[in-house]
């Protein structure tokens, strides 16, 4: 079912994902199948929600996080004590393992259900869409913050999608870009195509092109020849989950880009809300990594496209060590220079 008005919290006409009015349903935007479909599934239990979020119908830590909160709220539609819903919601925790949102987003609506003392749907649901509207303000605080970094005129390089698709509105690397549009800037984009998922080239260009914002596709094998001929000025991306001394884990290939971007003395900036900051995660190394299905690169469009006999390996993401990042943009603040003391020294404001 197509939204065919302004979303209530997002204020776009299309959203990642949502709580049915009713709160008895998950409405989940396929992202596999744009952009040649806008398709909503409706999800009605915490299973499913799990499902979608293992499967990538909803991806983006931020919107994965926004994603689980409304799960949990479909498990205490199901769930007749809080400990029935601890364990139904371990599932929803569970279905990936990097994004940190994600289990941010279940403790936190099970602390709520705790504090309040009982399963209430009602009061979960209110909690779930405080969450939602809270990471579209941080979305539109930081990217304010990561316009101030962007020169009228840039030719900005980005990888995967960090937009209103991957969060719960506006976006975090895609917020940077919007908001300096918003500011009056000129700025171009280059949006690598991201394999296997395609979602540069699907997401990242859909949203960029309903918003008007000039953009144009690359290879994500492209890049460095772009750096070369100095026609990028700078790269901004998301972030899955970002460790206490600044190590960034994002969606593969975003290690490439910062060292290109080191390699030729441009800027390498982060943007993400601090829901994606692990303050108990001491460095990059500790950040478990998400390894797919070798399917995922070896067939496409159900096709076997790779030689019979021949596997693949399919992280699912990379991190780049503090040392290659200028700087990483939240709501709180920015964390410049990018190191241990200057995460800590934000965490403290919380």
């Amino acid at each position: 079912m197509p939204i065919d008005h302004k979303h209530p919290i997002s204020g776009a006409s299309y959203s990642a994902v949502e709580l049915a009015e009713d709160n008895a349903a998950v409405l989940m935007l396929d992202q596999r199948r744009l952009p040649t479909e806008e398709i909503y599934e409706r999800l009605r239990s915490s299973s499913e929600v799990a499902r979608g979020i293992r499967d990538m119908v909803v991806r983006g830590a931020p919107a994965i996080g926004v994603a689980a909160a409304y799960g949990v709220v479909l498990a205490a539609r199901q769930a007749k004590s809080l400990d029935e819903l601890g364990a139904l919601a371990l599932e929803i925790r569970s279905a990936r393992p990097t994004a940190v949102n994600l289990m941010w987003a279940v403790d936190r609506m099970l602390s709520a259900a705790q504090a309040f003392g009982r399963v209430d749907v009602a009061m979960l649901a209110a909690e779930a869409r405080t969450l939602h509207r809270d990471d579209v303000a941080a979305n539109r605080k930081l990217g304010a913050l990561g316009a101030e970094r962007v020169p009228d005129g840039a030719t900005i390089l980005t990888h995967c999608n960090a937009g209103a698709l991957a969060t719960g509105g506006y976006g975090s690397a895609l917020g940077v870009i919007r908001a300096a549009v918003g500011a009056g800037k000129r700025v171009r984009v280059l949006a690598d195509e991201t394999r296997p998922y395609l979602q540069g080239l699907r997401l990242t260009a859909w949203e960029l092109h309903q918003d008007g914002i000039p953009v144009e596709i690359l290879t994500d094998g492209m890049a460095g020849w772009f750096f070369a001929q100095n026609a990028i000025d700078l790269s901004v991306v998301g972030a899955d989950r970002i460790a206490r001394n600044g190590d960034v884990a994002n969606k593969i290939g975003t290690y490439s880009v910062a060292c290109l971007s080191r390699a030729h003395e441009r800027p390498f900036y982060v943007a993400a809300p601090w829901s994606t900051v692990d303050v108990d995660c001491a460095t990059g190394e500790s950040i478990p990594i998400e390894e797919r299905s070798p399917t995922e690169i070896t067939h496409f469009g159900g096709r076997r496209i790779a030689p019979e006999g021949v596997g693949a390996r399919n992280p699912a993401f990379d991190v780049t060590p503090a040392r290659l990042v200028n700087a990483i943009f939240t709501e709180r603040g920015v964390i410049d220079p990018v190191n241990e003391s200057s995460v800590t020294r934000l965490a403290g404001g919380a």
